[in-house]
């Protein structure tokens, strides 16, 4: 492993991990940094590979310039209807070679997340919503990680 693998492995504790195929040195963006909006519409997929969603917003937190979370979106047809879920961005893993995110959690937890509809958002800095959030999908909260 060459040193810049071994920074990305230890940076990607506090953001998604990556499987597959990539090179670091490659030229253009990806899949270690990316345009936000290339990543929305991506699908989420469980462990198994069965789909769960679309990443429909990815979510920064301003101060600390950090990724928090990517909302997911599960249950909508055409944009109509369906459940939003803030997922921590570190329970997630792109695929590279799928091009999809995974997240380990199968369709019957994540529909028994705690989740919201497009008009009610809860208040994503509130940090009992978010410690429970992370505590839900297992992860550790992004500001506590160095």
């Amino acid at each position: 492993m060459n040193p810049d693998e071994t920074d990305r492995d230890s940076a990607s504790k506090s953001g998604a991990s990556i499987v597959g195929k990539s090179d670091p040195h490659s030229r253009g963006p990806g899949p270690y940094v990316m345009a936000a909006d290339t990543l929305q519409g991506d699908s989420v997929v469980d462990p198994n590979g069965d789909k769960l969603g679309t990443v429909a917003h990815i979510m920064l937190d301003v101060p600390t310039g950090r990724v928090a979370y990517a909302v997911l979106s599960f249950g909508s047809f055409l944009g109509m209807g369906g459940k939003l879920f803030a997922v921590p961005w570190s329970a997630l893993t792109l695929d590279t070679q799928r091009k999809c995110f995974v997240v380990g959690t199968d369709k019957d937890k994540l529909k028994a997340a705690p989740g919201f509809d497009k008009d009610n958002w809860p208040s994503m800095a509130d940090l009992q919503w978010a410690t429970s959030i992370h505590q839900y999908y297992g992860a550790s909260p992004y500001w506590d990680e160095n």
